[in-house]
């Protein structure tokens, strides 16, 4: 006789979905762009949803390029477009958001300002800050990032 109960069936269909979840879900993939200006600021958002300063960027879609992203989400969350291609810095390893999680992180250092950026429903703040005077809750990921690419820092492989 088998057992059929609904805990157990409950918890095969849950080792079902994780196994398939598991296996089948590729790695997930967001794209950050530290943008400099010749004044020696950096470009920072504030987002409605999550707490702390942040480079502007964001996901990866299907079918998308990775400068394609960072190219959508500079001009959605900055409005500002990238006047050449920008430098890869580095890929990190994002635990925080799930064990499959990458970011890459471009230097734009060649740009133009498209208009001041508004708050809107995502972004609540968003301008350039001089180096030296990040704003009060900029995110550790961020002030590592800019250690990096500007102090000559190691760069870490985890976000």
């Amino acid at each position: 006789m088998s057992d059929t109960s609904p805990r157990k069936t409950s918890r095969l269909l849950s080792w079902g979905l994780h196994t398939y979840w598991r296996f089948s879900r590729g790695m997930t993939l967001g794209v950050r762009g530290a943008v400099l200006d010749e004044h020696n600021r950096v470009f920072l958002i504030r987002h409605t949803y999550v707490p702390g300063w942040h480079l502007p960027g964001g996901g990866v879609e299907t079918g998308e390029t990775a400068l394609e992203a960072l190219d959508r989400e500079l001009r959605e969350e900055a409005c500002i477009a990238m006047d050449e291609a920008p430098a890869l810095v580095g890929v990190f390893f994002n635990r925080r958001i799930s064990r499959r999680d990458h970011v890459l992180v471009y230097v734009i250092r060649r740009f133009t300002v498209l208009e001041v950026k508004q708050p809107d429903q995502e972004i609540a703040e968003a301008g350039f800050f001089p180096l030296d005077r990040l704003p009060e809750g900029t995110t550790s990921a961020t002030r590592r990032r800019l250690a990096e690419i500007l102090e000559g820092q190691p760069p870490s492989v985890n976000w």
